[in-house]
């Protein structure tokens, strides 16, 4: 694990952790209306999982961060639909469209978008802080 020296390291992992979580969102939007010929097959939504990552270790943590552990995908049952014609159904006429909640994926974009945004605001007022800072010693 990277140092994490101070609060731009902080808040740069975090949103690197956001736009993770708003890629898979993204994935999960496209593939919404895949269409497989059995369950096996048929796209999965996916998650990242988060973890916390502390500077030194649990015990002497003075700042932490966090970092995705890895992204997995949801164990949900595909919906079947039957569409004889199509050129993916199976021998008794059925497809399978992956089990992604539109609305569940919409909200999560939404949550996503606005924790990048807030660490955003925090790199900029810290920006800025640090600009008033320099100015005030020339004064």
């Amino acid at each position: 694990m990277a140092d994490i020296k101070n609060v731009f390291d902080i808040a740069g992992r975090s949103m690197a952790a956001q736009m993770v979580r708003l890629n898979t969102v993204a994935s999960n939007i496209a593939n919404a209306n895949t269409r497989a010929g059995s369950p096996e097959e048929t796209f999965r939504p996916l998650r990242p999982v988060f973890r916390t990552a502390f500077e030194g270790g649990l015990k002497n943590a003075e700042r932490a961060t966090v970092d995705v552990k890895e992204i997995v995908s949801l164990d949900r049952e595909p919906q079947r639909v039957h569409e004889p014609g199509h050129p993916m159904a199976d021998a008794e006429g059925f497809v399978y469209l992956p089990p992604v909640d539109m609305n569940e994926e919409l909200v999560d974009m939404l949550e996503a978008s606005r924790q990048y945004q807030n660490n955003l605001e925090v790199l900029t007022t810290m920006r800025t802080l640090m600009l008033r800072t320099v100015d005030m010693g020339k004064s």
